[in-house]
């Protein structure tokens, strides 16, 4: 799991994308880098480990510049380095990105690319993508970047700048959560929500298969394929403290002490009156639907999967029916037994565990009915 951010506007954008990386840090932090198109072109500066070097590195060589990209890493392709970090960029520098997921095919399309004089630097799956867009481009970056698109499978999140057309960012989500936020002659994309609330609570919340064009004037969203989008700005209304450390060392320190607040937070809102009945508005089941569950499948990864197993000893007792709780990366591949009267409850953090969102679409694929639990407000990233 990785952060991206990035800003086009008037300010210096420098500025922004660390603020923006600073509230995605938890998504990784074994290196973080920057992207900024100044008056001497585009600037790239990246470092291993924590943000903090990121950080003195640009105190002491400042990039001036009013849009740029920025990343935040956990390590899938290639060990933590400051050449592994992101953004990413072709052999002419003219192309700079920032990922977050997996592209699946990239060593067919890196020795494609090697076979055509693309020289690789670094051991990551994303530096194909900057190589790909390089050498498809034929003056216009949004169906070059549709192109590369088609070329590539996996999950993708992507921030996309070119020297060529400089005033024009373009991001991408496939599989992996992004979203817009809009201001005034300023606009922003962000993993997560968070990363942008301090300059806008106007935002879009991309879904798979689409795209969206910023300039500091506007955004135009669209499909992959070309097709534009409107759809309403949706309004944040909630505070930003939630998403940040509120004081605490680290967000793990933060989480233990929270624990009694959370769990009051959490079920307080779901008591009626009484105290004697739990209300869940957001599960459209009736009665009659949830009498016909016959079994129940919790499915999750890391942690969530311990909260399974613990969910899976207090359904049986209480409901009587039979319960399994499966690690979300093997569960596909056992080939389940499912069936119209199977419930599965997918359980995930973030909300958009690649693990665990492929078990949602094999379920789903299977005729089951899905539950899916998860802990980010406006529930980003888990359909």
């Amino acid at each position: 799991m990785c952060g991206i951010v990035g800003y086009v506007g008037k300010r210096n954008s420098q500025d922004i994308l660390i603020s923006g990386l600073k509230k995605l840090e938890y998504r990784g932090y074994d290196s973080a880098g920057v992207a900024v198109y100044t008056t001497d072109g585009p600037q790239v500066q990246k470092s291993k480990g924590r943000l903090a070097n990121l950080e003195s590195k640009l105190g002491e060589a400042p990039l001036n510049g009013t849009i740029g990209i920025g990343h935040t890493r956990w390590a899938t392709h290639g060990k933590p380095s400051d050449v592994n970090s992101h953004p990413h960029t072709d052999n002419s520098q003219k192309f700079s990105v920032v990922h977050n997921g997996i592209i699946e095919n990239y060593i067919a399309l890196k020795e494609e690319l090697i076979a055509k004089g693309h020289v690789f630097v670094s051991e990551t799956d994303t530096e194909v993508i900057s190589h790909l867009i390089a050498s498809l481009y034929q003056g216009d970056i949004v169906k070059t970047v549709q192109a590369a698109v088609q070329r590539m499978t996996g999950a993708f999140a992507l921030g996309v700048l070119t020297e060529y057309e400089p005033e024009k960012l373009v991001a991408v989500r496939l599989s992996s959560p992004l979203i817009i936020g809009v201001g005034e002659g300023e606009n922003f994309i962000g993993s997560d929500i968070p990363a942008i609330l301090e300059y806008t609570r106007n935002v879009y919340i991309l879904n798979d298969g689409e795209m969206a064009v910023l300039t500091k004037e506007g955004v135009e969203l669209m499909t992959l394929e070309g097709n534009f989008i409107s759809r309403e700005l949706f309004h944040v209304d909630w505070d930003i403290i939630t998403a940040e450390k509120a004081g605490f060392d680290h967000f793990m320190l933060k989480e233990i002490h929270e624990r009694p607040k959370a769990y009051r937070d959490t079920m307080g809102a779901r008591l009626d009156p009484s105290g004697n009945k739990v209300v869940l508005s957001e599960v459209k089941m009736t009665p009659e639907q949830i009498r016909a569950i016959r079994n129940v499948h919790i499915v999750a990864c890391g942690t969530a999967y311990h909260a399974g197993l613990v969910g899976k000893s207090v359904i049986e007792k209480l409901a009587r029916i039979p319960v399994e709780t499966d690690v979300a990366s093997e569960y596909r591949y056992r080939s389940p037994i499912i069936t119209p009267e199977t419930l599965v409850v997918v359980v995930s953090q973030s909300g958009e565990t690649a693990d665990t969102l492929a078990a949602l679409r094999e379920a789903k694929r299977c005729g089951a009915r899905v539950l899916a639990i998860t802990n980010v407000v406006g529930g980003l990233g888990c359909p």
